[in-house]
């Protein structure tokens, strides 16, 4: 049969009907380089997280062009990529098919990110934006999140998570020892009455006990399958809060009773994620939490800075570790936090590491239960000697920050869908 002009014009318009309804052509995608030609490396991952958010699914092509990530081309998607300065390549089918056929023959993987990950970041009431850099980069990217405290860990409300963030909270109930410095200032009084009321609430004796079982809850989330990431102080004590139960590692002015001598002796590491064998500092005066920490930035140990470097990982046999360390940049300039960096011997055995320098450890990845963790040393990767009461980091100053798209690959994590780790 032959189709006269009328029907020919039907059935185009049928299919452009079809494409219409989907917005575009189905063969076309949006590649976001993150290379160098990148324009700004930590809105890349609030564009990618806003199209898994509306419903879409992304692909994070693990070493091509440093992680670059290939969205679906909607004209919603351009435009929030020209609103956010976000550099994006039209790729057509046969580019796709070029990109991947390239992929094939590298060690490189296109791994599925479907569901934009529940975040909750762990803060205390009343916590400026700025005062930590999860929450500053969460904030600069456009990503959503929850804040929550002491009492939604101890309701059983992590759950409602899928990503929850720690910085610079002292999981031993020490107050990260400001004392020695912010004794008389006002927001050291205002922390130490939150957390004697809290502790008050819940019945604890005092606010050691209360952190330790807020510690213990936030072991439980990770356990039943939540990705926790910490920063900073967090990580240590964290493991020390969780390895010391039933013993007394808090200097006297934190719970009115000298330190328990014999502590170390008797604190449980199986219980803790990263850190085995460390020896708490029990001494009030000293500003430190235990020689787990590598600088003792407030001590006179203090070490100086340097730069770490990025392990590399093959995409293919070890997606997770790769997805981590997806960068534009290997060598990154160090910064300090009350918790630097980690002493290589006091990580327990089966920690991965993501970046060290020398016996220094930055970053490192671990599972636990049906969960996993990263730890991130470090309080903010643009200010190296931060101070309290230091201004906030700008960060459209620093768009293309590798510091900080470290913590920004650990917030895409939780949508990946990897391979199982081959052997």
């Amino acid at each position: 049969m032959t189709l006269t002009w009328n029907r020919w014009g039907t059935l185009l318009l049928v299919l452009a009907a079809l494409v219409g309804a989907h917005g575009e052509a189905a063969a076309q995608h949006l590649l976001v380089p993150m290379d160098r030609g990148q324009t700004d490396h930590l809105r890349a991952y609030g564009l990618t997280y806003a199209v898994l958010e509306g419903g879409e699914s992304a692909e994070w092509l693990l070493n091509f062009r440093d992680g670059a990530f290939l969205l679906p081309d909607r004209s919603w998607i351009r435009r929030e990529a020209a609103i956010l300065g976000v550099e994006v390549e039209v790729a057509d089918a046969a580019e796709v098919a070029r990109i991947r056929d390239a992929m094939a023959r590298s060690d490189q993987e296109a791994v599925l990110l479907e569901a934009a990950p529940r975040i909750a970041v762990y803060t205390p009431p009343n916590t400026a934006p700025w005062a930590d850099a999860v929450t500053m980069v969460l904030e600069y990217a456009g990503i959503p999140y929850a804040t929550v405290w002491d009492a939604e860990v101890l309701e059983g409300r992590l759950g409602d998570y899928d990503w929850l963030h720690l910085h610079h909270e002292d999981f031993t109930g020490q107050y990260s020892k400001f004392f020695l410095s912010f004794a008389a200032t006002p927001w050291l009084r205002e922390e130490v009455a939150r957390n004697t009321e809290m502790a008050t609430r819940f019945g604890y004796a005092d606010v050691p006990e209360l952190k330790r079982a807020v510690a213990e809850g936030i072991r439980s989330f990770v356990m039943e399958g939540g990705f926790l990431f910490a920063m900073c102080s967090a990580t240590e004590t964290l493991d020390l809060a969780l390895a010391s139960h039933g013993t007394d590692i808090t200097a006297s002015f934190a719970n009115g009773r000298p330190p328990d001598p014999d502590a170390a002796a008797r604190m449980d590491w199986s219980r803790a994620l990263a850190f085995q064998g460390a020896e708490p500092q029990l001494s009030a005066s000293v500003n430190a939490f235990s020689d787990i920490d590598t600088h003792q930035v407030n001590t006179s140990a203090r070490r100086a800075l340097g730069s770490f470097a990025l392990f590399e990982f093959s995409a293919r046999a070890d997606p997770v570790a790769a997805m981590l360390v997806q960068n534009h940049q290997a060598v990154i300039p160090d910064f300090y936090g009350l918790t630097t960096a980690f002493r290589a011997e006091r990580l327990k055995p089966g920690v991965t590491i993501l970046a060290r320098e020398g016996d220094r450890v930055k970053y490192v990845h671990g599972s636990a239960g049906q969960g996993s963790w990263t730890f991130y040393g470090g309080h903010d990767p643009e200010d190296a000697e931060h101070q309290v009461g230091d201004a906030a980091t700008r960060l459209e100053l620093h768009p293309n920050s590798p510091g900080y798209r470290l913590i920004l690959n650990n917030i895409l994590f939780p949508a990946a869908k990897p391979r199982p780790l081959k052997t």
